[in-house]
């Protein structure tokens, strides 16, 4: 058996963890979430769960990877063979997730390549995204994103991975420094901004509370073995907690950035129509290039935040692969070569409806969903809430948070054990049953979200 891999030390690990964490539900969901549940509101309540719930889940995974050395599968198993069928539903997650989020991977590639080769004009037409993702092309952008993804996981944890994430991470910051200050500064932005910044309590509501612990949770990629498979490559004299808090201040900081480049450029497009800020997908590739045309110097500004875009994808998709990756290694013993090319070849299979669920494969639905949005809602809405309400039960009740606290004290002294153990027995539970509940019944229409 081949030596298991290791990030270099805290700043490889930080900023591949941060990496996964910020992908394109920071850049897109998070800004169309923080318009529809009131702005500046939605933002601190999603700050007061990231540094409670987020920290406490987080803290838990990265613990238990570190502790058994193994990936999500490997390490339930190890600390308790009666529940290692956590680590099971666990890492189904990031092999359905990893296909159709790699489809959107590449209708970006696609919009960065026309923005590159001068056609944002072009993209900016009300048909432009309608008659792209109907027809067979996403297919090949999205069989070049997955091989690019594979090919970084190829390299390994020290060499692939950290490397890329090293390089990803200050130039994702950069980036969304710029173009926020550059929307800042336009013609009716600034109604955005503060929109966007200042609370207004009388929009808050349960609703809002659920949407943001629904944000955060998918956005720091909680309950979905990474975070268990990237802490067993963690060494032992890396603080977990200190580690932590940079990886939300990464996480967050981008959200937050996100929402200062969208919102106040849609204010400044639309004439403050709150309306204008639209819902997934059509944000970022219908509203966003018409902006982009709208604006001087769009065309280049438009390129960078593409290039942004998937800088954020790919961090992501990398993590996903290699969690998968290492679930097979560590299951099979298998070398890593034959490795991703099983994973690239399981991926390329699982990614074909997706890729044409909104052209060839339209017609065909699951429970009334397109391809790519039943795999969205069933890894996010059912997969993910079960195996953190697993987890916590698992932790708070069966391993004792103990076990967790004594790990993350081999390397320093545990500033927020008793806030740990209170959100890991009895917080996160309640919301995260409230978020399965509230995302099964939207869904079917029993209640709007």
């Amino acid at each position: 058996m081949e030596k298991r891999s290791s990030f270099t030390g805290k700043i490889g690990f930080v900023l591949a963890a941060a990496g996964s964490a910020v992908g394109l539900g920071n850049i897109w969901r998070f800004p169309y979430l923080a318009a529809k549940y009131g702005g500046g509101i939605f933002l601190l309540v999603y700050i007061i769960l990231a540094v409670t719930f987020g920290f406490s889940l987080m803290v838990a995974e990265i613990a238990i990877g570190r502790k058994t050395g193994l990936s999500c599968v490997g390490a339930f198993a190890k600390l308790n063979k009666k529940f290692s069928f956590i680590g099971y539903l666990g890492a189904l997650i990031p092999l359905l997730i990893l296909p159709y989020y790699s489809v959107i991977g590449g209708w970006v590639m696609k919009y960065l390549a026309a923005f590159i080769s001068g056609g944002g004009k072009d993209a900016a037409t009300n048909e432009y995204f309608g008659n792209f993702i109907s027809g067979a092309t996403p297919l090949v952008w999205f069989a070049i994103y997955i091989a690019l993804t594979m090919l970084v996981v190829l390299f390994g944890v020290e060499k692939g991975i950290e490397k890329v994430s090293k390089v990803m991470m200050p130039v994702l910051v950069v980036l969304s420094l710029f173009i926020a200050v550059y929307v800042m500064f336009l013609d009716g932005a600034w109604e955005g901004v503060i929109y966007y910044i200042k609370p207004d309590f009388s929009k808050f509501s349960i609703m809002t509370v659920i949407a943001a612990m629904g944000q955060l949770f998918y956005s720091m990629s909680l309950a979905m073995g990474i975070m268990i498979t990237y802490g067993s490559y963690m060494k032992k004299e890396v603080s977990i907690e200190n580690s932590i808090h940079q990886i939300e201040i990464f996480d967050t900081g981008i959200a937050f950035l996100a929402g200062l480049m969208i919102i106040p450029a849609v204010f400044a497009f639309s004439g403050g129509n709150e309306n204008a800020l639209g819902k997934g997908p059509s944000l970022m590739f219908e509203t966003l290039p018409k902006v982009f045309d709208a604006i001087k110097g769009g065309q280049i500004l438009g390129t960078l935040f593409f290039i942004l875009v998937l800088f954020a994808a790919l961090t992501s998709s990398i993590s996903l692969a290699e969690t998968v990756v290492s679930v097979i290694q560590d299951k099979f013993k298998v070398d890593r070569k034959i490795t991703c090319i099983i994973v690239l070849g399981i991926s390329l299979i699982l990614g074909v409806p997706s890729a044409l669920g909104y052209g060839i494969l339209g017609g065909v639905k699951i429970i009334g969903l397109q391809f790519l949005d039943f795999f969205d809602f069933f890894t996010n809405s059912i997969l993910m809430p079960v195996v953190a309400i697993f987890t916590c039960v698992f932790i708070g009740y069966i391993l004792k948070p103990k076990a967790i606290i004594d790990e993350v004290e081999a390397t320093a002294p545990f500033k927020g054990k008793k806030l740990f153990v209170v959100v890991i027995k009895y917080i996160a539970p309640i919301f995260l049953v409230a978020i399965l509940v509230s995302s099964v019944l939207d869904v079917f229409g029993i209640v709007k979200i």
